[in-house]
């Protein structure tokens, strides 16, 4: 499948707010559902030229498509990402995610903001690593099982 195909998977859950179309689009944007990863390329293709990146926790922006692309090209090592929850309606999407760094586990919430064709205009990502939970609360909670445990 290719970027044709992930626009019309993202234009069809702008217009049906169908989250299972926009969770199938990001599995085949992200390389997860042939075990690929990400490509930068192909990542490149489904953003719009005015495209901006903001990472809220470090306070980071990234401008443009082109700029992008670059700075994940020359990432050291791109994450494996496993995708937990997608949920949203229109041209807003937001991810929750899991990012394994080669075993540097960082969860993420990233939001997605589309235009009419489908194109990703902006996204914001917000990181915050595992940590262990304090004892204090264990009577009143639960352990999550997430994709890495």
């Amino acid at each position: 499948m290719g970027d044709a195909e992930v626009l019309a998977l993202f234009r069809q859950a702008i217009k049906g707010n169908d989250a299972a179309a926009m969770r199938e689009g990001l599995d085949e944007l992200f390389g997860l559902s042939d075990g690929a990863g990400l490509s930068a390329e192909e990542e490149y293709r489904v953003r719009h030229p005015d495209y901006v990146m903001e990472m809220p926790q470090t306070n980071e922006r990234i401008r443009g498509r082109d700029a992008m692309r670059s700075m994940q090209e020359s990432f050291p090592t791109p994450p494996k990402i496993t995708l937990r929850r997608v949920v949203g309606s229109g041209h807003v999407w937001v991810i929750e995610g899991v990012n394994d760094y080669d075993g540097d586990v960082w969860n993420v919430a990233l939001i997605l903001e589309l235009d009419d064709h489908g194109l990703i205009v902006r996204d914001t990502r917000y990181y915050a690593q595992r940590s262990e939970p304090p004892e204090w609360r264990s009577q009143w909670v639960e352990r999550l099982e997430t994709p890495l445990d």
